[in-house]
C-alpha cells in the first residue's frame, strides 16, 4: 500500500473521529442546557461542523468523483438547512411565548411584533385636508 493512501486513510478517521465527538457535544449539550435558545445552538453549530468533519473524513477515505459530489451535496444541503430549522425553532418559541424575555440581551424582534400595524381606514394627509385638493 502506497504511504499517501495510508496517510489518507488516517487522516480520514480522525476527521470521523473528531466529527463524531463534536456531534456526541452538540448532543450532551441539548440535554443539559436550560432553554429552546440554547438548546437550539447546541442542535446546529456542533452539528454542523461535526457532520462537515465526518465527511471530510469519508470524502478522504472513497477518494471516487461520484462519491465526492454526493458528499459535497448532503454538506450544502446540511449547510442551507440546519441552521434555517434551528432559527424557525426559535422563533417560534419566542411566538408562543416560552422563552424569558427579560433574559434576552438584545430583544430586535419585541419591537416588530408590538409595533402597530398600517391603518387600514387610511390615515389623514400631513396638511390635514381630505385630500381632493384646495378648494373643494
Amino acid at each position: 500500500m502506497n504511504v499517501w493512501l495510508q496517510i489518507t486513510d488516517t487522516a480520514g478517521a480522525v476527521l470521523v473521529f473528531l466529527g463524531a465527538a463534536i456531534c456526541l457535544l452538540g448532543v450532551v449539550g441539548m440535554l443539559k442546557l436550560p432553554d429552546v435558545l440554547s438548546r437550539s445552538h447546541a442542535a446546529t453549530k456542533p452539528q454542523t461542523l461535526g457532520l462537515l468533519l465526518v465527511l471530510a473524513g469519508v470524502a478522504l477515505r472513497l477518494r471516487s468523483g461520484m462519491d465526492l459530489a454526493t458528499l459535497a451535496l448532503i454538506g450544502f444541503f446540511q449547510l442551507m438547512t440546519g441552521p434555517v430549522a434551528a432559527h424557525l425553532v426559535a422563533r417560534s418559541a419566542y411566538r408562543t411565548g416560552q422563552i424569558e424575555r427579560g433574559e434576552l440581551l438584545f430583544d430586535d424582534l419585541d419591537a416588530q411584533l408590538t409595533e402597530p400595524g398600517p391603518d387600514p381606514g387610511g390615515e389623514p394627509e400631513p396638511g390635514g385636508g381630505s385630500g381632493r385638493g384646495q378648494g373643494s
